[in-house]
């Protein structure tokens, strides 16, 4: 019987601490009968060691031999320029590749007839693909760190505490999105006993904040961004101006800001500019979960750093939180992988269907030709100004 043969490779990035599938995932394939291929040592910042996938049912490779053996490799990001150099016609390649960003990465799937999918295109409207929202899984982690983040970085209590020597008043939270991250975060804050405030751009996010104990900051500089599946549309110049106007008069008043408006394929709006960096008081933190290599959300911060800008107001850099949390991050990332694996794998074999709604939006290259459309994105699209969309 031929079985197939799937890889986890090690990740290249320095920053990036997950696995893409664990030994519990592990174990559900080779049970039924998919071969398993472990790069060496790609779980160790997960901390999961090569003898748990092992026993697992798994075998330790290297990655040329994984490269060279396996049907589909499953990764986190995009592999390396080594690893590209290894992949071969008709295998499939699985893992948050985020095309847009990277012309020669499809440039070279093509010419390697790759069938890559990417799941950070994933439909995430259809209900049927909720189980491989990577995105989603991995926001709701990102949004719970950014909270601790910055609690660890106040030097002051989240919850208002009655003592001998006084009362500290609570924190005040202010979160620029409600995506997946931003209801993470709110959340998260209200546990650790902040009065916490949110907005959004999409008005039917009111009822979902205001669900979870927080109130809703309502601009009247921006009515209504409401665009198709529940995302929010792109904002007109004027707008962008107005909303950053607004804001800047809010934001002053709030202890922590936490910034979460990503956009794929493209520059993060800004939302909190130097002048609101200004405002803010000695000892205020803000976490802008969107600094990325396009900028961020925040004005001054940069891709994982900490920096200490105006009067001494702290901007914390960091687009990739869920890898902060690596055992947690990857053991949801695995089910994600698991999900579309059951989806590509008819029968036990590899089948690429281009017709079937899932597939033909996550497909980016099949047959030595690029497919999907979302590599083309406009570059206005930096003007939207949710992160994730809908929380699923």
């Amino acid at each position: 019987m031929v079985t197939t043969t799937v890889g986890v490779i090690r990740e290249s990035d320095p920053h990036e601490n997950r696995v893409s599938l664990t030994p519990e995932i592990t174990t559900k394939l080779t049970s039924q009968s998919i071969t398993v291929l472990v790069e060496h040592g790609a779980g160790a910042q997960a901390l999961i060691p090569d003898s748990e996938y092992e026993a697992a049912g798994a075998s330790i490779v290297t990655r040329t031999d994984l490269f060279s053996r396996c049907d589909v490799v499953t990764c986190i990001n995009a592999p390396n320029e080594e690893s590209r150099t290894l992949m071969r016609e008709q295998q499939i390649l699985i893992g948050l590749l985020q095309p847009q960003q990277d012309a020669e990465l499809v440039t070279q799937l093509c010419q390697r007839k790759v069938s890559a999918i990417s799941l950070d295109l994933l439909p995430r409207q259809l209900s049927r693909a909720q189980s491989m929202d990577a995105l989603s899984s991995q926001a709701n982690i990102a949004g719970y760190k950014a909270v601790l983040v910055a609690a660890n970085s106040y030097g002051r209590y989240f919850p208002m505490l009655t003592t001998a020597a006084g009362t500290s008043t609570p924190a005040r939270v202010l979160v620029l999105g409600t995506g997946v991250a931003g209801l993470s975060a709110i959340g998260t804050a209200r546990r650790l006993g902040a009065i916490v405030t949110a907005y959004d751009v999409r008005p039917q996010a009111r009822g979902e904040v205001e669900s979870l104990g927080a109130k809703f900051l309502k601009l009247s500089s921006v009515d209504s961004a409401e665009g198709s599946g529940g995302y929010a549309r792109a904002l007109t110049q004027q707008e962008k101006q107005a909303q950053q106007q607004e804001l800047s008069d809010h934001i002053s008043k709030f202890d922590i800001v936490i910034t979460t408006a990503k956009v794929p394929g493209g520059p993060p709006p800004q939302l909190v500019t130097e002048a609101a960096l200004d405002a803010m008081q000695p000892g205020s933190v803000v976490v802008d979960m969107a600094a990325g290599p396009w900028g961020g959300n925040v004005a001054l911060s940069k891709a994982n750093e900490t920096v200490t800008v105006s009067d001494n107001v702290i901007v914390i850099g960091n687009d990739n939180l869920a890898s902060d949390m690596a055992p947690a991050a990857s053991h949801t990332y695995a089910r994600n992988i698991a999900a579309m694996l059951r989806h590509v794998l008819a029968d036990g074999e590899p089948s690429i269907d281009a017709t079937d709604d899932i597939t033909s939006a996550t497909l980016v290259t099949h047959d030595g030709a690029t497919v999907s459309p979302a590599v083309t994105v406009a570059d206005d699209a930096s003007a939207v100004v949710t992160s994730e969309g809908p929380a699923s």
